[in-house]
């Protein structure tokens, strides 16, 4: 699989489980529409989620990741 193509599945994967994570944790705690639920668990996640991308150093693609919990870039 091709390092673009990975970047790609883990950003969906770092979203998308943290999406269900806060959907279904503000329907424990919270008594609002579905839509609204879904609305600010998708800003949560899209913040709070890591983003993996591609960068070519010296020569060779490499996967980095950058999360809000962790200082600087992290190589894959």
């Amino acid at each position: 699989m091709k390092p673009k193509h990975k970047v790609l599945v883990f950003n969906f994967l770092g979203f998308a489980i943290l999406f269900v994570l806060f959907r279904f944790g503000l329907s424990l705690f919270l008594q609002l529409d579905s839509f609204y639920m879904s609305l600010i668990a998708a800003i949560a996640a899209s913040f709070l989620a890591p983003k993996f991308v591609v960068i070519k150093k010296e020569g060779v693609d490499k996967i980095v990741m950058k999360w809000i919990f962790l200082k600087g870039f992290k190589e894959l």
